[in-house]
């Protein structure tokens, strides 16, 4: 790898078309285990103007299929869409959610040795580094900043000058392997139709000085806000959304390998969420007892079984362990099977509604289970299981 190079990842708002779709699934979901924590649950949904498709397979109580409705028109009031193509109050609503298949039941609920089976075979990574706090990529992380604190202040009335739908793009320079500055910024944001171009941009620069780095400044002629010059007719109404389009978003922002499945809308017996929850804390605590400077871990399942078949630790030459013998103590510290995942980072939980939006890693993780996989829990332990000190987070 060149010792010097640019490296660019994007983020999206909550009132992005897809992301629309992504909070409208979770919040099924949620809806789903809070009446029934062992509710089964893959909710899709589309949205396009004044109208939205719900549909998937569930089991679950049938008192939450009967307020789908009401839950898809809280999600979208919530996000903030009142407008005339996309108005939380009179979109059309269509359920078209059905029971799951009794042929993958079967499986997830049997497994082999008596424990439930992985919900679908596949592959899922998680990966961490020292580049940020969170122990996240810093592109992704300070492109979701952004769009996060810009959304705070509509949403808390202190920029109604803003819509819901909004992007950012963030290019950093590396060297030496380490994020040192600033190329360039790209910020497209929904506005009222009277804000003038020079309005949103001024705006705009507010928010990334409280986003970046003090002293990470932006060259004037390398930010680039709305830059086909309006951004009036946003969401839904300008471009259908679906769930589970922003896979990448949602997770490292390029910087790591993705399995492919997407998370949202999905119960955690589903291992293209629980399991990528699960990769992720393993390579968090591992950055976090010292014993590399990144991690990237594979996780690989089939279908109807428990154990993952494969496990796979790559520390890009900064590890201070072996690789297999630092896989082989991470399946001894935790039970990979998706029972044992969820029990482990409190996955019976509602608390997918609030990850549909400004990434999944990175977060702080919450009493009630929210981000439980960002917790550093095992870190400890590793450092003294091979002999090292706990880093500095």
């Amino acid at each position: 790898m060149a010792d010097t190079w640019l490296f660019t990842s994007e983020s999206v708002s909550e009132g992005h078309p897809d992301k629309v779709c992504d909070r409208i699934s979770d919040t099924i979901l949620d809806a789903y285990l809070r009446e029934a924590p062992d509710s089964r649950v893959a909710v899709e949904a589309l949205a396009t103007t004044n109208h939205v498709t719900v549909a998937g397979e569930v089991r679950g109580p049938d008192s939450v299929l009967r307020s789908v409705e009401e839950l898809v028109r809280e999600a979208i009031r919530d996000i903030g869409y009142s407008q005339l193509g996309f108005d939380w109050k009179d979109v059309e609503i269509v359920n078209r959610l059905h029971a799951q298949s009794g042929d993958i039941a079967q499986g997830v609920d049997e497994g082999d040795k008596g424990e439930e089976g992985a919900g679908d075979q596949g592959i899922m990574f998680g990966y961490a580094c020292r580049e940020t706090d969170e122990l996240m990529p810093a592109p992704i992380q300070f492109a979701h900043r952004i769009l996060r604190l810009m959304a705070e202040d509509r949403k808390a009335g202190r920029r109604p000058e803003f819509g819901p739908d909004a992007k950012s793009q963030v290019t950093l320079k590396y060297e030496g392997g380490k994020p040192v500055g600033i190329d360039a910024v790209v910020v497209s944001t929904q506005h009222d139709e009277d804000v003038t171009q020079e309005r949103v941009r001024e705006l705009v620069e507010g928010y990334l000085a409280a986003a970046l780095p003090e002293g990470w400044q932006v060259p004037a002629d390398r930010l680039l806000v709305n830059p086909t010059g309006r951004f009036v007719l946003g969401g839904p109404e300008g471009d259908a959304g679906l769930t589970g389009r922003k896979i990448i978003v949602d997770t490292y922002g390029g910087a790591a390998p993705h399995g492919g499945g997407a998370f949202s809308g999905k119960d955690p017996t589903k291992v293209d969420r629980s399991a990528a929850y699960a990769a992720r804390y393993l390579a968090k605590n591992v950055v976090a007892a010292g014993l590399a400077e990144r991690c990237q871990i594979q996780l690989a399942y089939a279908i109807g079984v428990p154990e993952p078949v494969a496990v796979y630790v790559e520390t890009f030459g900064t590890g201070k362990v072996g690789e297999a013998e630092l896989g082989s103590k991470l399946r001894e510290m935790v039970r990979l099977t998706p029972r044992g995942i969820r029990e482990r980072l409190d996955l019976l939980n509602p608390i997918y509604a609030r990850t549909a939006a400004y990434g999944h890693f990175g977060r702080a993780a919450q009493e009630d289970g929210g981000f439980a996989w960002e917790r550093t829990d095992l870190a400890a332990d590793l450092a003294r299981e091979f002999g090292h000190s706990v880093a500095a987070e």
